[in-house]
């Protein structure tokens, strides 16, 4: 089994900063990409940042020069840096991770998801 734990979220006033945490655990070989994406209310899931084993890394264009993703491989973690926080960042906020466990087989996880709430 693979699991992913996200931490970090929370309630915070517009232009202040949180950082997010994913851990993942279980039977792993290798992981590809872990990346976070969100769901507002009402809205659909969105890709908000990815991060390559190599640290190649890929964001939205709502969150570039505000959101730093980075991984910590030998942990098994990646984290979301939010900075400059606005009302229309609040979400749930879910880990995810391409991944080879150690029977080889490709498998994609999601962590549970943490809230995210900025408002004054």
């Amino acid at each position: 089994q693979v699991q992913l734990v996200e931490s970090g979220g929370g309630l915070v006033q517009p232009g202040e900063s949180l950082r997010l945490s994913c851990a993942a655990s279980g039977s792993i070989f290798s992981i590809n990409v872990m990346g976070w994406y969100r769901q507002a209310p009402g809205k659909q899931r969105e890709l908000v940042a990815t991060c390559t084993k190599d640290a190649n890394t890929n964001y939205a264009d709502s969150v570039k020069g505000r959101f730093t993703i980075s991984r910590d491989n030998a942990k098994n973690t990646v984290y979301l840096q939010m900075n400059s926080l606005k009302p229309e960042d609040t979400a749930v906020y879910y880990c995810n991770a391409f991944l080879i466990d150690t029977r080889y087989r490709l498998r994609e996880v999601w962590g549970q998801g943490t809230l995210v709430t900025v408002s004054s």
